[in-house]
This record gives C-alpha cells, structure tokens and sequence, in this order.
C-alpha cells in the first residue's frame, strides 16, 4: 500500500475490533466476513484488533489474519470487563490505562492513511473508541448494531456511543425500528442484513457420523436448536413442546446445542426435563465446533426465540437444506417465509408451536421441500458478498458526502 493513504478513487477504512475471550461473537463473524469480501480495488481496509493473549491468537485474530490485502494493526485496550464484579472492573479499568497508548495510535494512523470511515460493532467499548477516533480524525463513525435498542439493559457506554456515532447499520429492518423508536434519526439508520458463506455449509456432510457418536438410529426423527441458552431464545418451551409432541410420535429426539447465559440455567432445563421424563430423548449437548454436522444430523430446526434481532442461525440450518420452526416476530420475519422454508407461530402460542413440529415430522417430504427451498432462499438473498455490496455501497455514499 502506497505510503499516501486513501485517495479519491479508494476509500480508507479502519475497523475496530479489540475483543479478547473467546467465542468469536456474531458481530466480529460478520464484521470479519464483511472484510474478506469487500471490493479490494476501491478500499484501503485497516484492522485494529489484539493479536495475541498468552500467546493464544485472538477470535478477532484467528477469523481475520490469512486475510489478504489488509493491513492488521496490533491494539491492546486492555481486559474487557464484562461480567467482572464491581471490584473487578475497577481493576479492569486500572489494567485499560494502555489503551489510552492504543487509541492514539489508531488516530494517528487514520490521519496519516487518511481513513474516511470508522468502522465497528456493538461491543461498548469498541463503540466508544470508534467514535472517539472518528471525531479526533474528521472521518465518519458506523457502529453495527446487533441487538433490538432497549435502554433498559443496554450501558451508558454504548447509549453515548450509539447517540454520538455518524451512522448506524441496523442487521434487520426490526434491529432499525428499535432505533428509531429508541429516538435516533432514521436519516442515521441503515439496514445491511446478515449473511453467511453458503459454501461453508454443506447439506448431509456429517449425518451419519453425528447420530453414531449419540446412538441415534434411523428410525428415529430429529429435532435440533443451536442457541446461546437463555430463556429469550425458548429452549424451555421446545422442551415442552416436544414432550406434548412425543405423544404422538414417540420417536422424536430433541438435540440443545449451545452454552448457558445465566449460571444455573442449563440446569433449571435439565429438571424441565426430568420433570417431564423425557430422558435420552432431549440432549445437552454444551458448545460444540461442528454445528453443521449437527444440523445434518437433524430433520428440523427449532428455535421458538421471541424478538429475534435477525437470525443468522435459522440462515445456517436453510442452508443445510432444513426447514425452521420458529416464531413470527422480530428479525426471524425477514428470513424465515412461512409455509415456504419454514412454520411460524405466534409467541406464547404452545398450541401451533407443536402444531407445526408435529405437522413436519409426519410429513418427510415436506420437510424435504421445504430444506430445498430454504438453501435456494440463502443463495438468492443472504450471501456474504451480497452484504459487502451492501456495506460498499453505505461507504460510497459517506464518501460521496464528506467530499
């Protein structure tokens, strides 16, 4: 790259990315995805993120280093805080002092390569040195929002930051209007929705393998849910659906992938279903690093999660050719069509909720059908380039105006 920085033709952009703990979130997934896929010939992309703790490379590290054409730059913000106790954060604030050090790099650098837009997640610290890096630079600030806006549980760190930040790109048009419900300028709101590398999920690969290692037999039909394990998400009404739903069809297995949120609440789930004896016939099955063999291993994928901000998971089991069984509301309306890939109910509504289970499970080639016409839907709609584009096309529109 030429030492000069952006010109008028390329568009400079510096992402902040400065998580630590692994699992690699959604937001720098998507973040990352973005990155790979941009148009090369008319960005400049800077990655500022932490390369390395304890010699262990970072999620943010991992996803993006074989990336070719960027420049990483290595930033320490310190240890992130969140879910320290009130001591441990102040510690954690002391340990931070360093990044005062980072950030300045960050702007210097923006100024020197010319950086025209600033780029980030929801993640509140790496907001705030967004926009705070913006302002010091006269480049634009664009925090990607994953979450519906609630000020009730979102920091004050964040709300600052989302106030003050130059753009917004909301992952649904719901994630939009709780923004501008929330009191922020639907003229600062953008809607790029989520995608993923379709190529990267492979319809069948890992079926047989999957149920061997859990002694599931052919006979049997196999319902799956992939989630972050919170009561939000609906794990507990799955399990009680599919209880409602063995009466019938007995040979339904339940298959919960995902770690808990809140300590204690996988096990408040587990007496959920010893209460209702279902035995071998829900499995925890923790974190796992192979959900599309899960996926394959399953017939259909169930997540009855209200307010939903998008769904990338119900993306994820479309492209492994399997029907979703979800509710109709929030982001999941923008990705699920109902009675074309998938069956939505109405939350708190037990009653089509196992309606629809049970509709698919006696039916294998609607399910069928329905998983081609999914994988189809993802192709056409929710690729990543198609977001890049998308993503382009906001940066093209910033330059445009700050001109």
């Amino acid at each position: 790259m030429a030492e000069a920085g952006a010109t008028g033709d390329t568009i400079g952009v510096l992402y902040v990315h400065t998580a630590t703990l692994p699992p690699l979130g959604a937001d720098t997934w998507i973040q990352s995805q973005i990155i790979r896929h941009i148009d090369r010939s008319s960005h400049e992309l800077h990655v500022a993120c932490r390369t390395f703790v304890g010699g262990v490379a970072t999620p943010t590290y991992e996803v993006v280093r074989d990336i070719e054409g960027i420049d990483i730059v290595p930033v320490d913000f310190g240890p992130e805080l969140a879910g320290r106790s009130f001591a441990g954060k102040v510690r954690g604030v002391a340990a931070t002092l360093p990044a005062l050090w980072g950030l300045g790099r960050l702007v210097r650098l923006s100024r020197r390569r010319r950086v025209q837009v600033v780029h980030t997640s929801d993640r509140p610290r790496d907001a705030f040195a967004a926009v705070l890096i913006a302002r010091l630079t006269g480049a634009t600030s664009v925090v990607h929002v994953h979450v519906g806006y609630n000020p009730a549980w979102i920091g004050r760190m964040l709300q600052w930051s989302l106030a003050h930040a130059d753009h917004l790109v909301a992952v649904s048009s719901f994630v939009a209007s709780t923004l501008v419900e929330g009191g922020f300028p639907a003229e600062r709101v953008d809607v790029v929705l989520n995608a993923i590398d379709v190529d990267a999920w492979v319809p069948g690969a890992g079926r047989d393998d999957v149920r061997a290692e859990l002694g599931i037999g052919a006979a049997a039909t196999v319902v799956a849910t992939v989630c972050r394990l919170f009561p939000e998400k609906g794990p507990g009404d799955l399990i009680e659906a599919v209880a409602r739903v063995r009466t019938v069809h007995p040979e339904v297995v339940l298959l919960i992938v995902g770690k808990e949120l809140f300590p204690g609440y996988r096990d408040e789930l587990e007496t959920l279903t010893a209460r209702l004896e279902l035995g071998d016939a829900v499995r925890f099955l923790g974190r796992r690093g192979d959900v599309g063999a899960v996926m394959a291993a399953a017939d259909i994928f169930a997540m009855p999660s209200h307010e939903e901000p998008f769904g990338l998971v119900f993306l994820e089991a479309m492209a492994m050719e399997r029907p979703v069984v979800a509710l109709a509301d929030g982001g999941t309306l923008e990705v699920v069509d109902h009675d074309r890939n998938g069956l939505l109910s109405s939350w708190k509504d037990a009653d089509q909720l196992v309606a629809n289970l049970s509709t698919l499970i006696a039916d294998p080639a609607r399910r069928a059908a329905m998983g081609e016409c999914g994988r189809h839907h993802v192709i056409e709609r929710f690729t990543v380039q198609r977001m890049a584009a998308d993503v382009a096309a906001l940066y093209r529109r910033i330059a445009a105006s700050t001109r």
